[in-house]
């Protein structure tokens, strides 16, 4: 790390901004690949004390772990500058989207091709929540009855009930405990849309998709700031960007109050993994250490898993309407369990198949 300066760390990023996709998983190992073993300016170590801290703490995996190398780098600065260079880029695409969605929204090509990625975009929510069930609920056996029952609830619901994530937490602390042995438009003011994106910023466990739930049952159905309709198109321009996937937010935003709202939207969901990154960074391997914190966020994680696959139900109600968005979402579905490919083409396949149907 002697020759490793922010600048060039910061460039890096920026580069991985503009051109990484696939999601949080993909991304870290790209950096892992790149800043560990190719330019060696961190330690596997260190690589790892911030993967965990990420997968330990609410908030963007990717854009976490993006954070802690530059808060060990150069402390909060650090941290500040590479959270900006790593989100930047796809802000400003996600911008441009938004800005092109609201003036041209209404022509019949825009519709058709999100006839067809409304129905991908659910096989690919399903897909992440199954990959990220295997990696972090493994075979306990609580964790996925709490994922279970939390997709069902959200299913009957048609949202998230945010004080069951906090209960979904000490139900395994719980169950450690009991072992023999413990171990507007400017109407809606900025200030609200900030306060509600900070909220849901601390309930995005493991992949940007775990916000999906979260934000459907607030900005469709409780506030009504979205349809169902641009709701889903805001997921589909978070998946068609590099970066991290929450940054479907900022489209929300724009949608809500224009720049001023893309703005605040995006800064509050990122806001409490930078607060949790820079007040942690340098003690987290005590902190990770304890396992009454891992079984917290076990539970946590498990709950948003469950509501992750629940949203996929009631979201594919609106999105898989016929004959033809069953067969995309099916092959969809099909191809990424069969293979690697990228999200971003079967998204763009999707669209042209879309077009060319309507």
């Amino acid at each position: 790390m002697s020759e490793l300066s922010l600048p060039r760390l910061a460039f890096y990023f920026l580069h991985l901004g503009a051109t990484g996709f696939g999601g949080p998983i993909a991304l870290a190992a790209r950096m892992q690949k790149t800043l560990v073993d190719e330019r060696e300016w961190f330690s596997r170590q260190d690589f790892l004390d911030g993967l965990a801290l990420a997968q330990l703490s609410p908030g963007p995996l990717a854009a976490q772990l993006a954070m802690y190398l530059g808060a060990i780098t150069r402390g909060v600065f650090g941290a500040t500058v590479i959270g900006v260079a790593f989100i930047l880029p796809s802000l400003l695409m996600v911008w441009a989207a938004a800005f092109a969605y609201v003036r041209v929204g209404g022509l019949p090509w825009i519709g058709a091709a999100f006839y067809g990625v409304g129905a991908a975009v659910i096989a690919i929510i399903v897909r992440s929540a199954w990959k990220l069930a295997k990696i972090t609920l493994a075979a306990d056996v609580l964790l996925w009855s709490i994922a279970g029952a939390m997709a069902v609830l959200t299913v009957i619901t048609g949202r998230e009930i945010v004080w069951i994530f906090f209960a979904a937490g000490f139900l395994p602390l719980i169950k450690q405990a009991c072992k023999p042995r413990v171990r507007a438009v400017l109407a809606v003011p900025l200030l609200e849309i900030l306060w509600f994106f900070s909220k849901a910023g601390a309930f995005v466990f493991g992949s940007g998709l775990a916000i999906v739930p979260f934000l459907y049952g607030e900005v469709v159905q409780g506030r009504h700031w979205l349809t169902d309709r641009q709701f889903l198109d805001a997921v589909a321009v978070a998946m068609i960007t590099p970066g991290p996937v929450v940054i479907s937010v900022a489209f929300i935003g724009y949608l809500v109050a224009r720049e001023p709202g893309m703005i605040a939207a995006a800064i509050g969901v990122f806001l409490p993994a930078y607060v949790i990154v820079t007040a942690t960074a340098h003690r987290f391997r005590a902190i990770a250490r304890k396992d009454s914190v891992r079984a917290f966020v076990g539970g946590v994680t498990a709950a948003a898993i469950g509501a992750m696959t629940g949203a996929a139900i009631v979201l594919g109600r609106r999105a898989i309407v016929d004959l033809p968005t069953i067969l995309i979402a099916l092959a969809t579905f099909a191809i990424l369990l069969r293979t690697k490919i990228s999200d971003l083409w079967l998204i763009a396949a999707s669209a042209i198949v879309g077009v060319m149907l309507r």
